[in-house]
């Protein structure tokens, strides 16, 4: 793993590791944030935080390069948190483990945090390198994106001086991204009755397990298993032939990420165990037809269990249980302007349920406000129905493409005369921050670009580490382009 701070470029590889070795999940960015300060601190960069908790370091032009537009380079600091199911990784305290296979650099069972992590350490090579060339620069490290954007949300206007904002938190290289959708997430909550387990009832971990998971609005189109929407597939079979009643479910760990894994309890008669075990191997037969192509790892099986005093009553196990399958997840329309782009989605992304109350957690994404609100109207009719209170969380803006834009032309240019083609001019499907910046700094010109980042949001998360070195180079001669202020 030390190998890895030295690969070419270093002004990134060091810094990654650094982030690395520092714990930062979302809404626990402290300790991160320390070490940008510094860092600041010891190259005498002015720095502050705003009332967001957003870190802003300020670099002075190098010589010669006074007269040019000021740029803000952004990239957010948390990182998603997923392990694999028997990790026994802290993320609050353990540092990310680096793996190298081949071109790829990944972690040891956890996500990896190159999402954001590669674009901060980037920009943290303007703050250790000396002798790169660029116009003035700030620093935006905002906070809290995975959760929400909230630190995007709440950047406070009027404190940053710049005129183009270059986002690092794209995940192809070769492309330039101009736009985005905005998203909204609400929770259902829902209080059951509780009845005792009787003589005669046995209990059955079920754990449905080997999803690929990944990031809720990019890949979503791939049409992944979402374990929460098959779990409860499943669970309706049990409940309606087998007198099932559910007892706990745990799955899902981010409202952003596709759920992998499902693990729930349930108690039954012990007369119908055999023909449930029957189901169960049917069904698991019956996914793997469906979607084994593209997840060939999937797997659900079924132990014994210690019988609890209590379950869900039958009634609300039913109800409860109809709602998740009921509730709208996956891709709900395409665009009608931008081919192969998805308009809008939803993911039934986190379900929690034990001792007398449950809570289902969606996200729902749009480039149309309107119909990212429909979804979560939809949503809340389902959770509604069954009695089941709903709140809806912040809505964050999409952004507009700006055909007119001088930053993207710039880009562009650059980009052919590095790589000899132009870029592909890309609108994805995920909530980048620079819709939520652009609506508090209406005046930036923005572009999002970064090397190549697969599987972001998952343990399979990895990064290829010869793109890294040409997303570096295009920054360096993307900012040596950078226009004299008018």
């Amino acid at each position: 793993m030390n190998e890895i701070r030295k690969i070419a470029p270093v002004a990134i590889w060091d810094n990654f590791q650094k982030l690395c070795d520092t714990p930062r999940p979302s809404n626990k960015e402290e300790a991160v944030l320390k070490l940008l300060e510094k860092m600041a601190d010891d190259k005498g960069l002015a720095h502050f935080r705003d009332s967001g908790g957003n870190l802003v370091v300020s670099v002075p032009a190098t010589a010669g390069f006074e007269d040019r537009k000021m740029v803000i380079l952004q990239s957010h600091v948390d990182m998603v948190t997923q392990a694999n199911s028997g990790s026994t990784h802290n993320f609050d305290t353990d540092p990310i483990r680096m793996v190298m296979d081949g071109e790829w650099i990944t972690a040891d069972n956890t996500t990896l945090g190159a999402d954001n992590g590669i674009g901060a350490a980037a920009m943290m090579g303007f703050m250790t390198e000396d002798g790169l060339e660029h116009g003035p620069l700030e620093l935006l490290f905002t906070v809290d994106e995975e959760r929400g954007l909230t630190g995007a949300m709440n950047l406070e206007p009027g404190r940053l001086k710049g005129e183009i904002l270059l986002n690092l938190d794209t995940e192809d290289e070769y492309e330039l991204c101009v736009g985005c959708a905005g998203g909204g997430d609400l929770v259902a909550s829902y209080d059951y009755t509780e009845e005792a387990v009787g003589a005669g009832q046995v209990a059955r971990d079920i754990a449905l397990t080997g999803l690929k998971g990944g990031h809720s609005g990019i890949d979503i189109i791939l049409g992944l298993g979402n374990a929460n929407k098959l779990m409860a597939r499943f669970l309706r079979t049990a409940i309606r032939d087998f007198d099932a009643r559910i007892v706990k479910i745990n799955a899902g760990t981010a409202r952003n990420a596709i759920p992998r894994e499902s693990f729930a309890t349930i108690v039954l008669p012990e007369g119908k165990v055999s023909d449930f075990d029957t189901a169960l191997n049917a069904f698991a037969s019956d996914i793997k037809d469906e979607i084994g192509a593209i997840e060939p790892k999937f797997a659900i099986a079924a132990t014994n269990a210690d019988v609890p005093a209590k379950a869900m009553s039958a009634k609300d196990s039913e109800a409860f249980n109809n709602a998740c399958v009921g509730a709208p997840n996956g891709v709900q329309a395409m665009s009608t302007s931008v081919e192969g782009v998805v308009e809008t989605s939803i993911n039934l992304a986190i379900v929690k349920l034990g001792e007398g109350k449950a809570k289902v957690t969606l996200s729902a994404r749009s480039s149309i406000n309107s119909a990212r609100d429909a979804m979560r109207e939809v949503a809340t009719a389902v959770f509604e129905n069954i009695g089941a209170s709903v709140a809806w969380g912040d809505a964050y803006p999409g952004w507009k493409p700006d055909a007119n834009s001088e930053v993207v032309s710039l880009m562009k240019a650059v980009h052919k005369d590095m790589f000899g083609k132009e870029p592909e001019i890309r609108v994805i499907h995920a909530g980048l921050e620079c819709g939520v910046l652009g609506s508090k700094y209406p005046h930036w010109d923005m572009v999002s670009f970064g090397p190549t980042i697969k599987r972001a949001h998952s343990p399979d998360e990895c990064v290829h580490v010869p793109s890294v070195a040409r997303f570096w180079d295009y920054l360096l001669a993307a900012l040596k382009a950078i226009p004299a202020k008018g």
